[in-house]
Parts: C-alpha cells; structure tokens; sequence
C-alpha cells in the first residue's frame, strides 16, 4: 500500500525543494514527485500530450483534470518506495475533489497528509523572478500563477482541515529549519505504519 503525503504552496514556496531534501534522507522508503516536473517531462517529450499540456502551463494555467490525475496515479503506483512525497497538488477545487473520488475507490493508496508550505506573497515573487522583476512578461506569468494558487486555497485547506489531515508549515525560516519541521510531521504520521 502506497502512503501518499501532498505538499501544497504557492510557485516559489520552496514545496519541491523541501520534499526532494526529505526523500533523499529517507531514499530506502521515501520517493519525492512533483506534478510540475512530470508535467515538464511530457512536454519536453515533444509528445502531442505534451503540446496540449504546453499550452496550459506556458501561461501559468492548470492543466486538465484528466491529464492531472492520470499522471499523479500513474507516477503513485509506479513507484518502487512505500511512502509518496508529491508536490504540486491539488491546484483547484476540481483537482482536490477528483483525487478524493479516485483515493475513495483505491485501497492501494492512503492518503496521510496535506502539507501547505506557506509563504508571503511577496517572498514567493522575490524568489521566482529575483531580480528580473522589471520584465512585465514573467511578473504576468507570476501573478497568474500566484492567483491560480490562491484562489481555492482557502476551500483546499478547509477540506483537508475536516479530514484532520491538514498542517501548514512555516516556510519564511531557513530550509534546515523548514525540512526538519516537514520530516518530523511525516515522521509522526508513519510512526504506527512501522515504515520508518
């Protein structure tokens, strides 16, 4: 059985970061994925798929429901590690409520823990653009980005607060700091799975 942990933030969190860092000290049990990159993977694929999802996430939009789950399943049960770290998801309300009806109907995968990476806005732009912040093309793409985030936020989390699955983790501290909070909360919720 599959042990699934998401990691929500907005673009420039530092989510993919700090779930690379965690799988790779625990690499016997832990695999890390990131809808992004599986997404970016299809695309430089030069597969017709890839086009489609080329024109979604070029201007900073979501991709289609079915080609965002197909990919999340299909990354989740190919996997050789018994506990998932997946970064990225969900996006949208319909991505949170697809996954909740797929994870209904599959008793290979448990889903533990939504973990929101929370940063300011403003952190979040510095780290993106750094200091190309005068290039209106990229800040668009930002802002877009950033809207597409939080606009559902605030029902993303209130789902996942009624589960009980929810923490939020604060990430304007140092990276040590931020991955060894992140850890221990995996930690704490594996610790009756005897996985680690």
């Amino acid at each position: 059985m599959k042990q699934l942990f998401l990691i929500i933030g907005a673009p420039g969190s530092g989510k993919t970061t700090d779930a690379q860092l965690i799988a790779q000290r625990h690499s016997v049990q832990m695999a890390h994925y990131s809808t992004g990159d599986l997404l970016r993977a299809e695309v430089q694929s030069g597969s017709a798929l890839g086009a489609r999802i080329d024109s979604f996430i070029s201007k900073g939009l979501i991709v289609p429901i079915d080609i965002a789950i197909d990919t999340i399943v299909t990354a989740i049960k190919g996997a050789s590690k018994e506990v998932i770290l997946f970064d990225g998801y969900p996006r949208s309300i319909e991505q949170m409520e697809a996954l909740e009806r797929h994870l209904r109907h599959d008793t290979q995968i448990v889903l533990h823990s939504v973990i929101e990476v929370v940063v300011s806005e403003e952190t979040a732009r510095d780290r993106v653009l750094g200091r190309a912040r005068g290039a209106d093309d990229r800040n668009e793409v930002f802002d877009n980005r950033m809207r597409v985030y939080v606009e559902p936020l605030e029902t993303i989390k209130t789902f996942y607060a009624h589960q009980g699955v929810l923490c939020s983790i604060d990430a304007e501290r140092s990276i040590e700091a931020i991955v060894d909070d992140m850890d221990q909360w995996i930690q704490s919720k594996l610790s009756n799975q005897e996985i680690l």
